[in-house]
């Protein structure tokens, strides 16, 4: 297959894909087993610890808490809206104030017959008749109105009240209303300022704790690492040791038929050869176990074949020059310090908030209402509103001293948390110190294993040779392999130590990276 320049698609793939294949296939030995480093132990640990994953989404919390709280200085626009229907409606007029408009042309007309009749009755005709003159009204007008015609003056009166009583009516048994409200905090007390500060210290101290997760997963990797190798190398040297008891156990039962031995040396050296044969299955049990220890810790199934590249080390740990003791780097670098600091910081920040309780709070307030029935053309049936502009004022007057009394509990919950962290400060100068002193000791240990070695070696070696020329029984030939076991346990013992002693100092210093 070629492109259109010519050159082969096919090759162009391969070259492409030939990284990642090697990448794919480099980690497994050539027996299925997959290679890993200490490096890579600790990176796939990280990765797959679930407590990592955890910190991680604390860390965002606190990041949308802290992006919250910036919100706090902004103004915030609100809505509301409310129907409500009411059994009643509220009224403008009382019932008395109704009839009266609704019967105002009846009580007219018969408050001016009765008038008239009283007139007419305790007055002289001419009298009448002048007064009715200066009306414009003659006496001979006034008797030509008919009753109907005083019937139809009274319900004209009768409508025009009962006009005015329908014009009053309300109808406010189904009320809608709405409201859209804008307010932005002028001076809260100094409430804000500390809940920002607050966000901000929690956000640091989800760090810290990221970093204390992070530190302690990679000392759990390197203890399981170690702990798989130290027992690989002692599998190993069990199997030497076997290996060297059964060579023996052959030459002293060749010397027993020879007769030049008795059953009495085969039979020690018998019980040799079980003794090694139990040490190695204890050994192999063990490192079964601690593997599968190391497989859970870096995230694998628990019965993968893993092969650690320390395993085949000569030498796993060097003599080193002693650390210098550095208490000030822990103080600095230690997140459960720096946890135990934000905590304070937190408390403090908390107390202003309480005192904030105490102090005037001002706040701008606009919005825009509208109701149905709407207030501004008598009771409208219409959606009709208003703008507002106003200012907030609350001003504590008396509490009982409620606010005091959390200030002081504030207070006191930061002066242990000040006596924490000064407690756990000297806790770890202690471990500085212990650590720092753990590593002189075992560079000590490792120095005099490695000369026991030697002498171990050599004595092994001269008791094989005179055991050869039949000068030195199998008893002194025993107690020499099992001196040299011993010593090359030792070996394999203080070169971890070496190991795991540097891990402590580095994780109480708080550099462990």
């Amino acid at each position: 297959m070629y492109n259109k320049k010519g050159k082969s698609m096919v090759k162009g793939r391969v070259k492409w894909f030939l990284p990642f294949y090697l990448l794919t296939f480099l980690p497994f030995t050539a027996s299925g087993q997959r290679l890993l480093t200490l490096d890579s132990c600790r990176a796939m640990a990280l990765r797959s610890n679930k407590q990592m994953g955890v910190a991680k989404v604390k860390q965002e919390v606190a990041a949308n808490l802290r992006r919250s709280a910036r919100t706090k200085y902004l103004p915030h626009v609100s809505a509301l809206g409310t129907y409500q229907f009411t059994s009643r409606e509220i009224s403008l007029l009382s019932d008395d104030q109704k009839s009266r408009l609704n019967n105002l042309g009846t009580t007219t007309v018969d408050g001016l017959q009765q008038g008239l009749q009283t007139v007419t009755s305790h007055l002289p005709m001419q009298q009448v008749g002048a007064v009715l003159g200066q009306l414009g009204i003659s006496l001979e007008s006034l008797h030509q109105m008919s009753a109907g015609s005083m019937q139809q003056f009274a319900a004209q009166l009768n409508g025009i009240g009962g006009s005015l009583v329908d014009a009053l009516h309300t109808d406010t048994r189904n009320l809608f209303a709405g409201t859209v409200m804008l307010t932005q905090p002028v001076f809260m007390g100094g409430s804000l300022i500390a809940l920002n500060k607050m966000a901000d210290i929690h956000e640091d101290l989800q760090q810290h704790s990221a970093d204390a997760r992070r530190q302690a997963t990679i000392y759990e990797t390197d203890k399981a690492y170690w702990q798989v190798v130290s027992l690989r190398h002692k599998q190993k040297l069990a199997q030497a040791y076997l290996d060297v008891v059964k060579k023996l156990d052959k030459d002293v039962h060749r010397m027993i038929e020879e007769g030049v031995a008795t059953k009495s040396d085969g039979l020690s050296v018998d019980v040799k050869v079980n003794e090694a044969e139990m040490t190695l299955t204890r050994v192999n049990d063990g490192l079964v176990l601690s593997k599968m220890l190391l497989c859970k810790t870096i995230g694998l199934p628990i019965n993968e074949q893993i092969m650690l590249a320390d395993e085949d080390s000569d030498n796993l740990a060097v003599v080193t020059l002693a650390p210098k003791l550095n208490v000030e780097a822990a103080v600095e670098n230690r997140p459960e310090l720096k946890m135990l600091e934000s905590g304070v910081k937190l408390t403090k920040q908390l107390t202003n908030v309480l005192k904030a309780g105490n102090m005037p709070m001002v706040a701008l307030t606009g919005g825009y209402a509208v109701t149905n029935p709407s207030l501004f053309n008598s009771f409208e049936k219409k959606f009709r509103g208003f703008w507002n502009v106003g200012v907030l004022v609350r001003v504590p007057i008396w509490n009982w001293g409620d606010v005091m009394y959390k200030v002081r509990a504030s207070k006191g919950a930061t002066a242990i948390a000040e006596l924490e962290q000064q407690e756990a400060r000297e806790l770890i100068e202690l471990q500085v110190h212990q650590n720092t002193f753990r590593v002189e000791e075992a560079n000590k240990k490792l120095t005099m294993a490695q000369s026991n070695i030697q002498r171990a070696e050599e004595n092994l070696r001269t008791a094989n040779l005179g055991f050869q020329e039949g000068v030195i029984t199998p008893t002194t030939v025993m107690e020499a392999q099992t001196a040299w076991l011993q010593a090359q346990s030792q070996k394999i013992d203080a070169e971890i130590d070496v190991k795991l002693s540097h891990v402590d100092l580095q994780k109480s210093l708080g550099t462990l990276e």
